[in-house]
């Protein structure tokens, strides 16, 4: 499996924050300019009848060196469990792809105003899709303990909390 793709972003990230950090993304208002060279107003035709986004988009600045592809402790934190490279969310992967649900605020020609985008300013976005809760998990759901402890603030509104 030595495959390899070429992907071009289709929009950047514009404002928000500009550091990467674990919580507090709560509240954060970013833009993501959509290339106008490349695209016209047509392609976000329609989007803004969407209360929500998917957004992938890439990890650039996560160093090549942090990269761990085996199972370690979520934030090294010595009380919870080592997992797997696919058991976490976080920018140390191998292709250091994100997916963001964000709200969508505004359309406005092909600057989509959002809140809640988990990326900063300058990150590169591959794909936007509008969020379908059809296509959201069917069945139950389940998961360790460990996540909502640790995300527990990761949405909170600095200075609320």
């Amino acid at each position: 499996m030595t495959e390899s793709y070429e992907v071009v972003p289709v929009a950047h990230v514009v404002g928000g924050r500009v550091e990467p950090t674990d919580d507090y993304w709560g509240g954060t208002r970013s833009i993501i300019r959509i290339d106008g060279s490349r695209f016209t107003t047509d392609a976000v035709k329609g989007l803004d009848d969407f209360s929500h986004l998917e957004v992938v988009f890439r990890f650039h600045l996560t160093d090549p060196a942090d990269l761990n592809l085996g199972a370690r402790r979520p934030r090294d934190n010595p009380d919870w469990p080592e997992v797997g490279t696919f058991g976490h969310r976080n920018m140390r992967r191998l292709n250091w792809l994100g997916v963001s649900r964000c709200r969508l605020i505004q359309v406005d020609g092909l600057d989509l105003h959002v809140e809640d985008l988990d990326a900063i300013d300058g990150t590169p976005v591959l794909d936007i899709k509008p969020w379908f809760a059809v296509m959201g998990p069917r069945g139950q759901v389940s998961e360790p303990e460990w996540p909502s402890v640790m995300l527990a603030d990761y949405y909170a509104v600095p200075g609320e909390r």
